[in-house]
């Protein structure tokens, strides 16, 4: 609901000064293709493109000039730059960081990572926990993070809980 991916039952969203529970599904896509992220806990990768082809994907959709050095850039910041041209089937937890590298590739102002470490064993998870917080500092984007993981969550600068629907704090 944050992102415009869903619309509330009730009330609106403000999403970077636009009020989104109003605008259509072209102008909430528009707004999300141009500043938002994802990084979701199923990383959907496309399975027959490769790393660089799956991180170039967002930048030739919205026409992006120099979308390969680009997509490439953002691959040697997650650490994958000699897996570039392996498929999600040829790589293991390496696959969200794929999906952070896409994720970021737009160098959006805000993104959401849900569930990020959800799929992923120990090792693997702190390295993306890592990697998403040099993300948020370097290139200043806002993170916000859905987690049942609490050594994540006590990782961000504010903490949301829900239950059963309900803000707890």
């Amino acid at each position: 609901i944050m992102a415009g991916l869903d619309l509330p039952t009730k009330g609106l969203v403000r999403l970077l000064g636009s009020e989104i529970t109003s605008l259509n599904e072209d102008k909430r896509s528009q707004i999300r293709g141009k500043d938002v992220g994802f990084v979701f806990q199923s990383f959907h990768l496309l399975p027959r493109l490769s790393a660089l082809d799956n991180v170039m994907l967002p930048l030739e959709i919205s026409g992006s000039e120099k979308a390969q050095e680009k997509a490439n850039d953002a691959l040697v910041r997650v650490g994958l730059e000699k897996r570039v041209q392996h498929y999600p089937n040829q790589l293991s937890g390496e696959k969200q960081r794929v999906a952070i590298a896409r994720a970021m590739v737009n160098s959006p102002k805000i993104l959401f990572a849900d569930e990020p470490t959800g799929n992923l064993d120990k090792s693997s998870s702190t390295a993306v926990s890592e990697l998403l917080f040099s993300v948020n500092q370097t290139m200043d984007t806002t993170l916000v993070v859905v987690t049942h993981d609490l050594v994540l969550a006590e990782q961000c600068n504010t903490v949301y809980e829900l239950s059963e629907g309900e803000l707890i704090c």
